[in-house]
């Protein structure tokens, strides 16, 4: 059973940073795409950014120069570094994988940005 443990996630004051981290287990295959999305109170889920296996990036055009995603393919791990984070980026943090052909999800990691 694949599962994605996300951490990471937190308070942090406007302008701040932060990185997530997202560890897949449970699978013996080639992780095609990693990513992140995330969910603000009261809105639909959307894409934050995601990478496939390598290194093509892709990112939502609000978090282009602010956001970086990374991933360690011999550790089945994605990482997610937030810079300038604004109260608009406060939402739960989903972390993605996609083994051919299934997706995954993780349980999701709180950002809140706030003073």
């Amino acid at each position: 059973q694949v599962q994605l443990v996300e951490s990471g996630g937190g308070l942090v004051q406007p302008g701040g940073s932060l990185r997530l981290s997202c560890v897949a287990s449970g699978t013996a295959f080639s992780i095609y795409s990693m990513g992140w999305y995330r969910q603000p109170p009261g809105k639909q889920r959307e894409l934050v950014a995601d990478i496939t296996i390598t290194g093509t990036t892709n990112y939502a055009d609000s978090m282009k120069g602010r956001f970086t995603i990374s991933r360690d393919n011999a550790k089945n791990t994605v990482y997610l570094q937030m810079n300038s984070l604004a109260a608009e980026d406060t939402a739960v943090y989903y972390c993605n994988a996609i083994i051919i052909p299934k997706q995954y999800w993780g349980q999701g990691t709180q950002v809140t940005v706030s003073s």
